[in-house]
């Protein structure tokens, strides 16, 4: 635990031993290296701080010092640019206030000041909010600068796909951006795609960095984004690793689950050719615990295992006749990944999904691009509620979806083991429930029977971890595997795991995110003989917690923008094939865009 915190929203000390004197200095030296340097308040002002700070901590500064700090910190926040420096007077003011006495025998007392061990992290509303903490902020400036290879740079450091993240991210940075309390969040995704766009078919290279080639070896079970991403990390600090995939190719969801409309597949190839050439192999149609053991794998000589299974099986949407094999019923997940794999998937004219989704999203889109004239979705609750990214409800309504809200299925029926209704029943909307989302209730002797071709649940997803495991001890009742929240490590020292078969069905950035930090942990369980977390952990973990974005905060920045939005085909042309709907942005309205940020950074810095 921290004895201190210094941050945007003042100044906590929990602990009397911290000296209130030397958190300013580390708070000002923090602030200072992170002054981007573009405003002249921010840079000098800052340098100045610093400077005073020196003088008062060697025991020879002065009343007068003081006044300046108080002074110069509320000039930088009142003009500087961004939050770096707007941020700075707050908790600058709020320690002068709250310890007079402490810096009075600083100064009177001339007594140099012990300095404390400091940590300190940079965040954002959109940082803290991006599963993988990318800086945001930092890549949007470097493409306002036209250096999009160092903008490339610090999304790799975070996302090891940016192609696909930038394609079908569910965007919580967007969700939490400032900017839509002004006019409208910024098109984060959009820039990110622009640039992943720049490295595969412009030529622009990304020097990848890389640790000295290491012994150890590591076996990934799961060739979709987490089971990448690890790959990806631990290829960047010199370890190769082999990854077993049952399916023909890699990609996982990402792969097999998501339709070519919204993430074209030679995208995938190329992010998987970039961590296989930094040392993973992946070895196709090999199903763990079925053609080769978990134990036979580790007899093979791999140091570490880490398990990214995902979560491929459609749940059971607890329906009467969803389990007699009729014809015309076909889970949500089949129906998707047999579309992608260009296979035969229901006929008729009319299909009902059931779900709110991005996959049942997905599933009646692709039902629309594979001929079927009257597409229909049932959702218990209604619109408000649904959990599937707006823009794909609002594009499944362009594309001629018809949408039954307050509907949940009951019954299908069938008549010589062919699918021809859904019988079905209207709901209204109760208390919420523990998701925060208003409980949908029956309605009394409202049953009513949709006629149908083909019924398509797309209810949810489970994880298969226990097909992969003879160790039963290290799972949830839920069937997902129980690893260290921090670490990625199980109760088996040797077994890493992370993405859905850890969480249970989650984002594709959250699965990235998981590959990433679990890389770093098993490359800490080589070097160091352990897993412990790190004090920056814990600071994510404090800060993430914390206060990062207000949505009821004040708006002080004048002026208006209109948000870039990437161009998009016209519905009556996308529904006749699976062409990528959303084109890319031009370099001029990335650039645009990017200069749109307000670099709403964050301070922290903690007294251990």
């Amino acid at each position: 635990m921290p004895k201190a915190i210094m941050g945007w929203d003042g100044v906590f000390i929990r602990d009397d031993s911290t000296d209130p004197v030397a958190l300013l200095d580390a708070y000002i030296k923090r602030v200072e290296a992170e002054s981007c340097g573009e405003c002249t308040p921010c840079r000098e002002g800052s340098f100045r701080l610093s400077e005073i700070m020196n003088r008062v901590c060697a025991g020879t500064g002065n009343d007068e010092d003081l006044d300046a700090i108080r002074t110069l910190a509320m000039d930088i926040s009142l003009t500087a640019r961004c939050d770096i420096g707007k941020g700075l007077a707050t908790p600058v003011v709020d320690l002068l206030d709250r310890f007079p006495a402490d810096f009075a025998d600083v100064i009177h007392g001339r007594r140099s000041v012990r300095r404390d061990t400091y940590e300190s992290i940079i965040t954002a509303p959109c940082i803290n909010a991006c599963p993988s903490h990318v800086d945001i902020p930092a890549y949007l400036e470097h493409v306002r600068k036209d250096h999009w290879p160092e903008a490339m740079a610090v999304i790799r450091n975070g996302c090891p796909m940016p192609g696909t993240i930038g394609r079908v991210c569910v965007r919580p940075c967007e969700t939490n951006c400032r900017r839509k309390d002004l006019d409208a969040p910024l098109a984060i995704r959009a820039v990110k795609r622009f640039l992943s766009e720049q490295e595969q078919f412009k030529g622009m290279i990304t020097p990848e960095p890389q640790n000295d080639r290491q012994s150890e070896k590591v076996a990934i079970i799961g060739a979709g984004p987490s089971g990448l991403s690890c790959a990806y990390y631990l290829g960047r600090l010199g370890y190769e690793s082999t990854i077993f995939e049952a399916q023909e190719g890699p990609g996982g969801m990402a792969a097999y689950g998501i339709p070519s409309y919204r993430l074209p597949r030679d995208v995938i190839a190329y992010e998987v050719d970039i961590i296989k050439k930094l040392g993973s192999e992946i070895r196709y149609g090999v199903q763990v615990g079925k053609d080769i053991t978990l134990d036979e794998i580790v007899d093979m000589g791999y140091s570490a295992v880490f398990i990214a299974v995902g979560a491929p099986e459609s749940s059971k949407m607890r329906c009467k006749g969803e389990d007699e094999g009729y014809a015309g019923f076909m889970t949500g997940v089949e129906f998707l990944a047999r579309s992608a794999r260009g296979q035969k998937t229901l006929d008729g004219k009319t299909v009902v999904v059931i779900g709110g989704g991005n996959v049942a999203m997905d599933c009646v889109r692709t039902a629309r691009r594979l001929g079927f004239e009257d597409v229909n979705l049932l959702y218990r609750r209604t619109r408000d509620e649904m959990p599937a990214d707006p823009h794909e409800i609002e594009e499944a309504d362009e594309e001629g979806v018809v949408f039954h809200f307050l509907v949940a299925p009951l019954e299908i029926v069938a008549s010589d083991g062919q699918v021809t209704g859904l019988k079905c029943q209207r709901m209204e909307l109760g208390e919420p429930d523990a998701s925060g989302r208003r409980s949908p209730v029956a309605v009394t002797g409202s049953e009513f029977i949709m006629p149908c071709d083909a019924i398509i649940p797309a209810v949810g997803q489970k994880c298969t971890v226990d097909k992969v495991l003879s160790d039963q001890s290290i799972l949830t009742s839920w069937q997902t595997l129980i690893v260290d929240e921090t670490t990625f490590q199980s109760g088996d020292k040797r077994i890493f795991g992370g993405g859905d078969c850890a969480t249970g069905p989650a984002t594709l950035i959250a699965a990235l995110a998981a590959g990433k930090n679990a890389a770093r942990f098993i490359d800490h369980s080589f070097r160091k003989g352990g897993c412990d977390p790190e004090t920056r952990d814990y600071l994510e973990t404090l800060v993430s917690s914390g206060h990062v974005f207000d949505a009821d905060e004040p708006f002080v920045y004048p002026g208006q923008t209109v948000r870039t939005e990437p161009p998009v085909m016209e519905p009556d042309e996308r529904i006749k094939g699976f062409e990528e709907v959303e084109k890319g942005l031009s370099a001029a309205e990335a650039r645009i865009e990017a200069s749109r940020c307000l670099r709403c950074y964050r301070v922290l810095v903690a007294a251990f």
